[in-house]
């Protein structure tokens, strides 16, 4: 990566990476609550659903926390059969109140055995790994084989690394525990943050595809694992710090792609272009 691109992310990365500016993100849910307990409920909970149109995953995530409320974590350790009953007729796209119930049951286990998320991520978690792919991928098998029978909707809500996907959102999840600024509320503190994969979403995938990070059509584990190497030599001790930056531009700023009147004033305007005029036509 070129001492260009790096200004140019760091203007990008000053610019949009502040707390007012995370809203329609899910993670504006979490900082509804003070805990870190909370937090860390809410972050896997938010992170889990946020797949779909942006507004119904608010209305999904409102609705839940609406059924957990006061507090996510003393809903989570007391969950049984009444809280079970509350979840009735809650759905989300291909997640249904069942999904919800099994993943609250699994965490229910994770607080009385593990006392935090964190300190069972942590299991699986080891000093020598390049990046965070092994301890994710112990942490969604863990779960799974916790809850014991075959469960479609749970796995959707755990993408897990071993099924080859980008799992985009749980390393969402891991990028707003783990990292600690404006944006992102850094709960957990045993993680290095040098080892996060950057979440690639729609908005992430083609903006390092414009900026010539990987070349793949579809965007799977290996190509995130491509763009985060790139990231992590700008930013060795910090590859997932843009991208949230990077995102709004595609969110906030409603970049498709294409060279639009809009572009004239965004910083990536210069490098775009120059790299849709040697695409092939």
């Amino acid at each position: 990566m070129n001492k260009q691109l790096k200004d140019i992310l760091e203007r990008l990365y000053v610019r949009y990476n502040r707390r007012e500016l995370i809203a329609p993100d899910p993670l504006q849910f979490v900082y509804r609550y003070e805990t870190d307990r909370d937090r860390e409920v809410v972050g896997l909970l938010s992170a889990a659903l946020a797949y779909g149109r942006v507004a119904q995953i608010a209305k999904s995530l409102e609705r839940l926390l609406d059924i957990m409320a006061p507090s996510p974590y003393e809903f989570v350790i007391s969950f049984g059969k009444a809280g079970s009953k509350k979840l009735t007729g809650f759905k989300h796209r291909f997640n249904t109140a069942q999904d919800i119930a099994d993943l609250l049951t699994l965490l229910k286990k994770v607080y009385k055995k593990h006392g935090t998320i964190e300190a069972y991520f942590l299991t699986g978690y080891k000093d020598e790994h390049e990046n965070i792919v092994p301890a994710l991928t112990g942490f969604c098998d863990g779960l799974e084989k916790m809850h014991g029978t075959e469960s479609s909707g749970l796995k959707y809500l755990l993408s897990n690394p071993a099924r080859g996907s980008a799992c985009k959102r749980m390393n969402l999840f891991l990028r707003w525990m783990v990292r600690s600024d404006d944006v992102d509320c850094g709960v957990w503190t045993g993680v290095d943050k040098a080892k996060l994969i950057v979440p690639i979403d729609v908005h992430m995938g083609r903006l390092c595809r414009i900026l010539g990070m990987y070349e793949q059509k579809t965007v799977t584990m290996r190509a995130a694992l491509d763009i985060t190497h790139s990231f992590a030599e700008i930013s060795p001790d910090d590859p997932a710090k843009y991208d949230f930056c990077l995102s709004r531009i595609g969110i906030v700023e409603n970049c498709d792609g294409r060279l639009a009147d809009r572009c004239r004033i965004c910083e990536l305007n210069g490098y775009c272009k120059e790299r849709k005029e040697h695409e092939p036509k």
